[in-house]
């Protein structure tokens, strides 16, 4: 199998020339899991002022250790008055920290008669205090391009006041599944028939991965239906995937197909689950007069595969979001023995963290045609070509947990 190439280097001829897509306004609550296309710059400092970080009294701290007298009582929200030396301020959460003040004493600590408080001894400058601009300050970068908007984001943007900001268009994606034998959930099987569990597991992940599935479609196994699908989803897409149809066989007819329509770049790669990987290009009517081609094996575990290793960075590069590029790596402990032939092999594994570090589960059948071990996995452990795996050795994981 001296033809088979690395994973990387299909990955490297799928990505070339790909270029982040136009950008759009957003408003931030439709915002969730977009990809900012230019950086956001901080309007405001946060905390907007010196406040405190819990209920208590706002003094100086050399009039520690003293009766003093409570001179105004501060509430979030409400503007402090300056605070003379030998007194105190009765302040809540967040109140604002009044001038004069330097520390803050929590209520527990503090015995109170009346309108005099007794402060405890010691209490150090600064104490209990939040600094104006500690999080954030005022014409700092606040997010780069590319930040996938998460909830931490968007809150983090709200705390300027933000309302919207500028994004990548979601990449649009023709998802068609091929075969006579594949039949959509809720229609009665026929002979020889199977449901097609690729598509919703597809449109989910790639979803996931921040694109939005325009066009789903069942192509015939005939040349002429296939060939005319391909050059309607072109259309509509920056990105045409099929599910089966690749090979080459007398009713595989995708091929052919995109041969006839555009540009072929078909794979056979050294990567179990799914050798069979073809790339390419059609005519189109996006900005760049075409749309990429990505046709995945029809077994759905190789699909599942695939669309982590492929699909996934395909999104990121349309999005122009880099921490999409790979999935973080972890290194675990085997809880399995495997040995691998001339493929690389990407298990589905379970990961146990523990006092002692993270161990491995290999779902028991590995088969290519077996979803339920994609079902709760929680990484890819990539096993080389040509490697032996025993209990406690080390693996690479790959995280799909990120998104």
């Amino acid at each position: 199998m001296a033809d088979l190439q690395p994973v990387e280097t299909a990955l490297s001829a799928l990505l070339e020339g790909v270029a982040p897509l136009e950008a759009e306004r957003a408003a931030i609550d439709a915002a969730s899991g977009r990809v900012l296309a230019e950086a956001v710059t901080a309007r405001l400092d946060v905390p907007p002022f010196d406040n405190s970080a819990m209920d208590g009294y706002a003094l100086h701290h050399a009039d520690a250790g003293r009766w003093l007298p409570v001179r105004q009582r501060i509430a979030a929200g409400h503007t402090a008055e300056a605070l003379e030396r030998g007194h105190c301020a009765r302040i809540f959460t967040g109140g604002e920290i009044p001038p004069g003040a330097d520390c803050v004493v929590m209520q527990e600590k503090v015995e109170v008669e009346g309108e005099r408080a007794r402060m405890p001894k010691d209490v150090p400058e600064g104490d209990n205090l939040r600094r104006r601009g500690r999080d954030v300050t005022a014409g700092s970068v606040l997010l780069d391009a590319g930040s996938r908007l998460d909830a931490a984001a968007l809150g983090h943007l709200a705390g300027q006041g933000i309302t919207e900001m500028m994004v990548r268009r979601r990449p649009r994606i023709a998802l068609l599944s091929t075969g006579d034998e594949i039949v959509d959930p809720g229609q009665p099987l026929g002979p020889g028939q199977i449901y097609n569990s690729n598509r919703p597991m597809l449109t989910t992940l790639l979803q996931r991965f921040g694109a939005d599935v325009v066009m789903t479609a069942a192509v015939p196994d005939d040349a002429p239906s296939t060939r005319h699908l391909l050059g309607e989803a072109a259309e509509v897409a920056d990105v045409v995937i099929t599910t089966g149809g690749v090979s080459v066989g007398e009713e595989d007819h995708v091929r052919g197909a995109v041969e006839a329509l555009g540009r072929l770049d078909l794979w056979r790669l050294a990567l179990r689950p799914g050798k069979p990987l073809a790339l390419g290009r059609l005519p189109g009517s996006g900005a760049s007069g075409e749309a990429r081609f990505v046709g995945l094996p029809g077994n759905p575990v190789s699909g599942y595969v695939g669309a982590w290793l492929f699909l996934r960075p395909l999104m990121g590069a349309l999005l122009g979001c880099p921490a999409m590029g790979s999935l973080p790596a972890l290194s675990a402990r085997a809880a399995f023995a495997t040995r691998t032939g001339p493929r690389q092999h990407y298990m589905r594994v379970t990961l146990d963290f523990g006092a002692d570090g993270i161990e491995a589960h290999a779902f028991a059948d590995q088969n290519s045609g077996v979803l339920s071990s994609c079902v709760g996995a929680d990484a890819l452990a990539v096993i080389p070509p040509e490697a032996s795996v025993a209990p406690g050795d080390a693996v690479r994981c790959l995280w799909l947990r990120a998104d």
